[in-house]
């Protein structure tokens, strides 16, 4: 499979990259989709939010939007993968062109903006997968013209109530304008209020107790880290996913392409992301789960970013430039490094140098 990304990956680079994820949904609903068979290695299991993963590793949210492909994602040898950004109603997102490669960097810019086709395409989808095993997360999201924007999120609880492994609400995309203001702390007690209310109607109806998770932008400052920790601690929710793309386009060398408007992810979002990730696993304590996204493309940067503070991976970016077998090399350098610590499981890992990276400047 390295062999095969490395003879294909030039002239995958040739096509539009949008076109190019295209192709790659495509390929994996094809019959002839790549599955890679591992032995699983129970030192990497991890058991978060009431939920058994059988190794750290997931696809993170924006891969797979409309749910076409979770089960061959998962047979690449993920641990979970998070279908979405899904809202109610399907839009067609911002113009494109909207993605752009940064191969300098090997970085991503997307102005996606929640493409998608609603919650009943993603619903048909996921009834029509109902009864196989592996762990999909749906993430929810608002319509860019919604009237009451957090009234899209309940939507998404009740449209995926007895299908979800998990939620993500997301409110961290700096492609719909006014998402992010949903972090400041009135509007985000409200969003956690009634997000979380929805789910205990399902639950009071006989309904299974599914999890939620907030999804935050790496761009928050301090206060504001205060101010969503104890919401989050507040409400008792489930977990955090940190972090989204940032609009930060500190120490690009694709200069010109940096400043195309959207979010920016790959390897330049690693160290903001980490910051972020650290600072807020040292507000909310050791238990609460974090999964942790946002530059990682080597075993190395997900051991950091584990011993930052989180639970769990996602990767997607990095993806573009090191193929599917990037999985397997992650999996092969935390078992490796876990021998090398005397660490009996991956859990034992989290958060061990959150203070060292709390105080890493993200713009250094």
């Amino acid at each position: 499979m390295i062999d095969l990304y490395r003879l294909v990956k030039s002239a995958v680079f040739t096509v539009d990259p949008e076109t190019a994820h295209g192709l790659t949904i495509r390929a994996l609903a094809s019959p002839f989709a790549p599955c890679v068979r591992r032995a699983p290695d129970p030192r990497l299991a991890v058991s978060a939010f009431g939920l058994d993963f059988p190794n750290p590793i997931g696809m993170a949210a924006g891969f797979d939007k409309n749910a076409e492909v979770p089960d061959a994602v998962l047979r690449l040898g993920f641990g979970h993968v998070e279908v979405g950004t899904v809202t109610p109603l399907a839009q067609p997102g911002n113009p494109k062109p909207r993605m752009f490669r940064l191969q300098a960097d090997h970085g991503v810019v997307n102005r996606l903006g929640f493409n998608n086709q609603g919650h009943a395409a993603m619903r048909a989808r996921l009834l029509a997968r109902k009864g196989r095993t592996g762990i999909v997360g749906v993430n929810i999201g608002a319509n860019k013209d919604a009237a009451d924007r957090v009234a899209d999120y309940v939507a998404g609880i009740h449209a995926f109530a007895d299908l979800a492994s998990y939620f993500t609400v997301n409110i961290s995309s700096p492609n719909t304008p006014g998402l992010r203001d949903l972090q400041a702390r009135s509007q985000l007690a409200e969003l956690l209020a009634r997000t979380l209310a929805a789910r205990d109607e399902v639950v009071a109806k006989g309904g299974r107790r599914v999890p939620v998770l907030l999804k935050i932008a790496p761009d928050v400052d301090d206060a504001g880290l205060d101010d969503i920790a104890a919401e989050v601690l507040d409400k008792r929710l489930d977990g955090l996913v940190v972090s989204n793309t940032t609009l930060s386009r500190n120490g690009l060398r694709e200069v010109t392409l940096g400043r195309e408007a959207g979010g920016l992810s790959g390897r330049p979002l690693f160290r903001r992301a980490t910051v972020a990730l650290a600072k807020m696993r040292l507000r909310v304590g050791p238990d609460l789960p974090i999964i942790g996204v946002g530059g990682i493309d080597s075993g190395e940067t997900a051991y950091e970013k584990i011993v930052a503070g989180a639970t769990l991976l996602q990767v997607y970016s990095g993806l573009v430039y090191e193929g599917p077998s990037l999985v397997g090399r992650i999996l092969d350098h935390l078992a490796a490094r876990m021998s090398r610590d005397g660490v009996a499981s991956i859990s034992g890992l989290t958060g061990r140098w959150a203070e060292r990276w709390a105080a890493v400047d993200p713009d250094a």
